[in-house]
C-alpha cells in the first residue's frame, strides 16, 4: 500500500492526504486549490510556480520541508535558465510529493489574482476573465481511425483540460489545419466560457489581450489589458470625432434629426476612432491585434447606440426611449473593429432613457450596492450622471450639464493641453491671481516660470481651471451669491474691470487675455445648478438629507479640486475628508468587466434593481435649479465646509455702473 503524505496549501488553508508520487499540481487540483497554468503541465508556462514550506507549522499541525518533494527536475533547470525563477520556487507540475508539505501559493501563481486599485476605499478586481488560454497535444491523423482535426482538438482540449461539448466558430475553423501543422500537433485554444473555440494558435502562446473602452461623447479612451494577469499595458485616448456633429448630446441627435442618414456618419466617425485606438494600444503593447480576442465598452446612451449603428433619434424627446437597455454580446467584426477575427465585444447594460452604460461601469467601479453608507456618485461631463444610495437602495438620473466644466462657451475656456491654466489661488485682500498651467510645476508668481512656459504659453483656463476661478472669486468676494460681479471692486483693483454691459475678471493681461466673464459666471452656475438639483431630487427620494460619501467620477471630476466643487455649489455639503475622485471609473469598469465574467452578472443584477429618475418630468427640479444657482446656495446650508473655509456672508446685488461704490462689500478673510 502506498504512503500516504499530509498536504497544507496557503493562504487558502485547503489540505489532504496524497500518495507519495503525486504531483504538487495535481493535489492542489483534486483540493480546489487557486493555481494558475497554462501549458497544462508541461513546465513551459511556469504561471504554477510554489514554495515550500520549511520547518514546523503548529497551526497546521504538520512538520515541513523542502526535502519532501523530488528534487530539481531538468525541465525546471531548463525553465529557470531560460526565464528565471525566484530562489525556493518550484514548478508544482513538475515537483512530487515525497512527504508531508506546506505549500505557499505565492500571488502571482494564483488564477484570481488581485490587482489593487490605487484608493484603499474601492474594490479589488478579481482577475477571472471569461477568454482562456489551453496548451494541448492533439493526436495526428491515423488511417485506421478516421477523424477530423476538430474533433481531436476537442478530444485533446477534454482529455488535458477537462473542457467538454465545445465548439467552434467558423473563421477559426477556416484555419484550424494549417495551424495544426504549423505548430505540429502542438497548439494554444482560445476558449470563451469554457464553451466556444474562437482562436488556435501554433506552439505554445503565453498572452492574450482585450481591451476596455470608455466611450465618451469628447473622449475615447482605451485600456490594453493582459487577460490573464490583469496588467494594463498600453492607455491610450483620442478625442471623439462625433465632436464635429455637436459637442453636447443632444446637439448630435439635432443633427441626426435635420440630416437623414446623420447616424450612419457619426457611426462610422467613431468606428474609425476606435480603429485608430486599437492600433495605438497593439503598437505601444507591441502585440498584434490579432493577439486581441476581447472587448467592453461603456458609454452614454447616445454613443452606445451610434457604437451599435443604432438611430439616436428617440433619445432626443420624452419618454426618452432606449432600444435596449440590456447588456450585449456581439463579434467584433460585426462593429467593423479589427482585432482577432472572432474577437468578442461586450457593451454593459444601460439604465435608462440618459443614464447610460457609462454608469453602469462607474456602479461597478466603486460598489455603491456593497456599501452600508449612502453614497452619492457624480460623473462629471457634459452629461452629468448622478447615482445616489448604499446596499439596500439605489437610485439615479442624469442632469443636462452642458460643455462648460470641459473649458467650452467659456470666454478663455480651452481643453486641457499644456498651457491650460488648471489651478488658481487669488489673493482676497489685493484680488491678485496667482495661476499653474498644465505642463507646468511652478505657480506664476515662482521665479522660472516664465522660462518654463515659454513653449507653450499661457492659452486660456480649462475646466478644472474654471472651477477654482469661480470658486476664488466667491471666496474673495468678487462674486456675490447670486453670482453676480461686484462692480465696486473696480475701484480697489484693476482686475475687475467694465466692459460696457457687466464686469469681468483679469487673470492674465498677456496675449491671449484671460478673463472670467459675467456669462462665464452664469455658464458655470447654470451647469453646477442642474448637477446640484438632480442630487437634490435623489436625496428627497431616498429620504435623506445628508450624504455620506461623495465620489467624483470621470477625467473632469478627477481633475478638480472637491473643495472647490463645494466652494462653488456643485457638489451638497459633506465632510470633505469623505469627499473624494474616483478617477474614470466608467473606465474601471468596463474594465473590470472585462477581466471577470462574474462581473457582468453582477452589473446585470444591480442595473435591474436602479430606480431611475427622470429629472425632466419632476415639479421640484425646477425650485431646486434656482436654489442651486447661489453660491454655494441660496437655502442649503453647508456646515461642513464652513469648517475649511471661510464663507462670505449671503450677499446679492445687481452690477454697479463703472465708478459707482453700489454693489456693496462683503467681510473678505483667507481660508
Amino acid at each position: 500500500m502506498a504512503k500516504n503524505a499530509h498536504i497544507v496549501f496557503t493562504p487558502s488553508g485547503r489540505r489532504g492526504d496524497f500518495p507519495v508520487g503525486t504531483s504538487v499540481l495535481t493535489a492542489a487540483r483534486s483540493l480546489g486549490v487557486d493555481i494558475d497554468s497554462v501549458c497544462g503541465g508541461r513546465g513551459i508556462c511556469g504561471r504554477c510556480q510554489v514554495e515550500a514550506g520549511e520547518g514546523e507549522f503548529a497551526k497546521h499541525k504538520i512538520v515541513s520541508s523542502c526535502s519532501n518533494m523530488t528534487g530539481f527536475s531538468s525541465v525546471e533547470e531548463r525553465y529557470a535558465c531560460k526565464k528565471g525563477m525566484k530562489e525556493g520556487r518550484r514548478l508544482s507540475c513538475q515537483a512530487t510529493i515525497e512527504g508531508d508539505l506546506l505549500i505557499d501559493v505565492p500571488a502571482e501563481s494564483q488564477v484570481h489574482k488581485q490587482v489593487v486599485r490605487k484608493r484603499a476605499d474601492v474594490r479589488e478586481i478579481e482577475i477571472d476573465p471569461p477568454i482562456r488560454l489551453h496548451y494541448v497535444e492533439v493526436a495526428e491523423p491515423d488511417m485506421h481511425h478516421p477523424s477530423g482535426d476538430l474533433e481531436r482538438l476537442e478530444d485533446a482540449l477534454e482529455a488535458q483540460w477537462g473542457l467538454k461539448n465545445l465548439h467552434c466558430d467558423l473563421r477559426t475553423l477556416q484555419t484550424l489545419q494549417p495551424v495544426l501543422r504549423k505548430g505540429k500537433w502542438q497548439v494554444t485554444v482560445a476558449v470563451e466560457n469554457e464553451k466556444t473555440i474562437i482562436a488556435v494558435w501554433p506552439g505554445y502562446k503565453e498572452n492574450a489581450f482585450g481591451i476596455a473602452v470608455d466611450l465618451g461623447s469628447t473622449t475615447v479612451a482605451a485600456h490594453l489589458c493582459d487577460l490573464q494577469t490583469g496588467e494594463v499595458t498600453a492607455s491610450s485616448g483620442i478625442m471623439n470625432p462625433q465632436i464635429r456633429f455637436g459637442e453636447d448630446l443632444m446637439s448630435r441627435v439635432s443633427y441626426v434629426m435635420m440630416n437623414p442618414g446623420g447616424d450612419k456618419e457619426m457611426t462610422v466617425a467613431v468606428r474609425e476612432a476606435l480603429d485608430i485606438v486599437i492600433g495605438v494600444v497593439a503598437d505601444e503593447g507591441n502585440i498584434e491585434r490579432t493577439d486581441i480576442l476581447s472587448m467592453t465598452f461603456v458609454g452614454n446612451p447616445v454613443m452606445h447606440h451610434l457604437l451599435l449603428g443604432i438611430d439616436p433619434t428617440e433619445l432626443g424627446g420624452a419618454p426618452f426611449a432606449l432600444t435596449l437597455n440590456s447588456s450585449i454580446d456581439l463579434y467584433a467584426s460585426e462593429l467593423g473593429l479589427n482585432i482577432s477575427p472572432d474577437g468578442r465585444v461586450y457593451i454593459l447594460p444601460c439604465i435608462a432613457g440618459h443614464v447610460g452604460a457609462d454608469t453602469a461601469g462607474v456602479i461597478l467601479s466603486e460598489g455603491p450596492h456593497l456599501q452600508d453608507e449612502v453614497t452619492l456618485i457624480c460623473d462629471v461631463g457634459t452629461n452629468a450622471e448622478i447615482v445616489l444610495g448604499n446596499k439596500d437602495r439605489l437610485l439615479a438620473c442624469s442632469s443636462p450639464t452642458g460643455p462648460a466644466f470641459e473649458g467650452a462657451q467659456i470666454t478663455s475656456g480651452q481643453r486641457a493641453a499644456p498651457g491650460a491654466i488648471e489651478r488658481i489661488r487669488i489673493d482676497p485682500e489685493t484680488l491678485e491671481p496667482r495661476y499653474r498651467v498644465i505642463g507646468c510645476d511652478l505657480w506664476s508668481d515662482e521665479d522660472g516660470f516664465a522660462e518654463q512656459t515659454k513653449s507653450t504659453g499661457v492659452t486660456g483656463i480649462c475646466g478644472s481651471g474654471i472651477i477654482e476661478a469661480i470658486g476664488e472669486m466667491f471666496l474673495a468676494g468678487i462674486i456675490q451669491t447670486d453670482g453676480i460681479i461686484d462692480g465696486s471692486l473696480s475701484e480697489k483693483s484693476p482686475r475687475v474691470k467694465f466692459n460696457g454691459k457687466t464686469y469681468d475678471y483679469v487673470i492674465s493681461e498677456n496675449e491671449p487675455l484671460i478673463t472670467v466673464t459675467q456669462t462665464d459666471v452664469r455658464a458655470i452656475q447654470l451647469a453646477k445648478a442642474a448637477l446640484y438639483a438632480g442630487v437634490k431630487l435623489l436625496m428627497e427620494k431616498l429620504g435623506v438629507e445628508t450624504i455620506d460619501r461623495i465620489q467624483l467620477a470621470g477625467a473632469f471630476g478627477s481633475h478638480i479640486d472637491v473643495k472647490y466643487a463645494m466652494v462653488i455649489g456643485l457638489i451638497p455639503d459633506c465632510d470633505l475628508e469623505r469627499v473624494k475622485s474616483a478617477g474614470n471609473a466608467a473606465g474601471t469598469g468596463a474594465r473590470i468587466a472585462l477581466l471577470n465574467k462574474a462581473a457582468r452578472k453582477e452589473i446585470e443584477d444591480v442595473v435591474g434593481r436602479v430606480e431611475k429618475i427622470e429629472t425632466a418630468v419632476e415639479p421640484k427640479f425646477q425650485e431646486h435649479f434656482v436654489n442651486a444657482m447661489g453660491m454655494p446656495n441660496t437655502v442649503d446650508e453647508f456646515v461642513n465646509l464652513a469648517k475649511v473655509v471661510n464663507l462670505p456672508e449671503r450677499k446679492v446685488g445687481a452690477p454697479a455702473a463703472e465708478g459707482s461704490a453700489e454693489g456693496g462689500r462683503r467681510r473678505r478673510r483667507r481660508r
